[in-house]
């Protein structure tokens, strides 16, 4: 067995600053030592795919791990249903790498509840499948550095994650200290959110292209990225103007809160804008809870709200069920409004920063956009343009 600070000290010294994911057992050592240690960012996500995206979004802000250090996505090994969108249509077709540590629960020969028993008989082969090299997480000190140098070398030259697999009582206990379980403390109450009148019947709307004119117009390339939700908003954000402060997200449906969140926390020093859709926020729903407790000044959250499904074919969403506004307020958003109003949503978008991230819902009318062209320029290409136009300003070489 080893202890929690012999792994977590020698990943800080190959820059792996940050960790995200959903508690195990197995796992409790390392959650207990990173909430402990200021120098650490540990975050509780909803969800082991949100976790996933997060943790992507640190990687894509920075070249090599660096100066914003490297990520680790912790989960159980029945997490690995939640990540396997995020796994294989966001950090494999981007090239986002990051270290996973997978806990081996229901490890054959090795008792186990049974909710585990069929998803450890199936775990090396789920990884196997999504092409993602694993190895036994070492349980002896001399072990460590070797591994973790396997894992980088293998992160670093090829751009993907590596997964080191635990088995039950390989890190023994971590004591917690009072108070380190406690939740982010929340800001300021939250406003109530900004419900404003709908002045305009649905297929009077402002669209969605139009909604992207003005996102371009007030987000300078210099300083802002703007990340759009897979389906036509990415295709028609890419018809309005190819930049390459843009990642247009394809696959990893929902991903791109939690992706904007990653990235906003390890680069302060840009605005970062997710623009999001109904059926993509219905489906993980959760990422507001962590954009209410973590979420930066520095992300801006728009929800463009057609209703409907539109590149699968026009099929309805729940959304006119639901009010997106008011739930990004009890999350915790430092301000939340919901319009049909076009110009309410430019002058959400030139205000000044909050304490705390933005959320603007603004609903557009459903069009069909079967010419919408896709992009030209590879997604893997797209990051690494991204990447490169604002690593001057991150000291990267």
């Amino acid at each position: 067995m080893i202890q929690a600070h012999d792994f977590v000290e020698a990943a800080r010294r190959r820059r792996f600053d940050w960790y995200a994911g959903v508690p195990c057992s197995y796992l409790s050592p390392f959650i207990n030592y990173a909430l402990q240690d200021p120098s650490l960012r540990y975050l509780s996500m909803a969800n082991e795919g949100d976790a996933v995206a997060l943790i992507a979004g640190v990687a894509l802000a920075g070249a090599g791990g660096l100066p914003f250090g490297r990520g680790i996505s912790m989960m159980q090994n029945s997490g690995l249903g939640n990540a396997v969108s995020p796994l294989t249509s966001l950090t494999w077709t981007f090239r986002l790498p990051q270290l996973l540590i997978v806990t081996w629960r229901g490890q054959p020969g090795v008792p186990d509840e049974p909710q585990h028993s069929l998803m450890g008989a199936i775990t090396p082969a789920i990884l196997r499948a999504m092409e993602i090299p694993w190895e036994l997480f070492p349980s002896e000190v001399d072990a460590i550095g070797p591994a973790l140098d396997r894992a980088t070398a293998h992160m670093d030259d090829s751009g993907l994650p590596y997964a080191l697999l635990m088995q039950k009582g390989t890190v023994t206990p971590y004591p917690v200290k009072p108070g380190a379980f406690a939740a982010p403390v929340r800001r300021s109450a939250a406003p109530a959110a900004v419900l404003m009148p709908h002045r305009v019947a649905p297929e009077a709307r402002p669209s969605r292209h139009d909604a992207l004119r003005v996102v371009v117009d007030r987000s300078p390339v210099a300083t802002s990225v703007v990340l759009a939700s897979t389906g036509f908003c990415g295709r028609e954000l890419y018809s309005v103007n190819d930049r390459p402060n843009h990642l247009y997200m394809v696959g990893s449906m929902g991903c791109v809160v939690p992706l904007a969140l990653g990235l906003a926390l390890a680069r302060p020093d840009l605005r970062v804008i997710a623009l999001d859709g109904d059926g993509a926020a219905l489906m993980r729903m959760g990422a507001f809870g962590s954009v209410g407790a973590y979420g930066p000044p520095n992300l801006l959250h728009l929800l463009l709200d057609n209703g409907v499904h539109e590149s699968t074919g026009g099929q309805a969403t729940v959304s006119p069920l639901v009010s997106f506004a008011e739930v990004a307020a009890a999350c915790g958003y430092a301000s939340a409004l919901e319009t049909d109003d076009l110009a309410q949503v430019a002058a959400w978008l030139d205000a000044p920063p909050l304490d705390g991230s933005r959320f603007a819902r603004l609903l557009t009318r459903a069009a069909r956009s079967d010419d919408l062209p896709r992009p030209s320029i590879r997604p893997v290409e797209v990051k690494t343009r991204l990447m490169q136009h604002f690593a001057p300003a991150a000291g990267i070489r």
